[in-house]
């Protein structure tokens, strides 16, 4: 699977522009806000943008998705419907954080555990994972083993489990249960900083590493 990491909004998301490489056909995860970045992307890379995909719906992942489903016409792909709240406040959530103001959508499609998404010829993986948010969504392309996890799982931390909804003991258990069984070798995207891998985190996190669990 190719890829392209576009940093939106204040808070550098790391929106991906993701594709196959025998058709072309594109998805972009998780578009938070400026467009413009997201629409130079896609034409750099020469794809055809066929569908927004999203993690869950806090603003700096969702705040661009309804402007860039009405400009494209595209269809909008996840999260699961337990981040239908999140949803329903993006103009609130706009208001809040300082954002370019937001409106809500009805994504074309919910997203639940063992369900998958085609982006051309490719079958991603969707593992549905809550703690930061209930509805939360991971994306798994098994034959690149690369994930894309929004705000599950960073590069020596976790998400935040502070906000509406957020269980830290329920976010604890979807990476253990869920993520770190994927394989250490599997490389992931987070929503905020570098790329890691599954392996450097069960070894390594402060918060979710093998040896803290005995």
């Amino acid at each position: 699977m190719a890829f392209r990491i576009i940093p939106v909004t204040p808070f550098e998301q790391n929106c991906t522009l993701i594709w196959c490489d025998e058709t072309m056909e594109a998805a972009v995860v998780d578009p938070g806000g400026d467009l413009d970045r997201i629409y130079a992307a896609v034409a750099a890379a020469g794809v055809t943008l066929k569908q927004i995909l999203l993690t869950h719906a806090h603003i700096d992942h969702a705040g661009g998705v309804a402007e860039l489903s009405e400009q494209k016409h595209l269809p909008i792909i996840g999260p699961h419907e337990g981040d239908l709240f999140w949803i329903q406040g993006l103009d609130e959530q706009s208001r809040r954080f300082g954002f370019k103001p937001s409106r809500p959508f009805v994504p074309t499609r919910w997203l639940h555990q063992g369900d998958t998404v085609q982006v051309g010829k490719l079958t991603l993986e969707v593992l549905h994972c809550p703690g930061h948010t209930p509805g939360h969504v991971v994306f798994f392309e098994p034959t690149s083993r690369l994930a894309i996890v929004g705000d599950v799982l960073f590069a020596g931390s976790i998400g935040r489990t502070d906000f509406p909804g957020g269980d830290h003991q329920t976010l604890i258990d979807a990476i253990r249960q869920k993520l770190f069984t994927l394989g250490d070798d599997v490389q992931f995207i987070p929503g905020h900083g570098p790329m890691s891998t599954i392996g450097c985190e069960r070894a390594t996190n402060p918060f979710v590493a093998d040896h803290r669990f005995g």
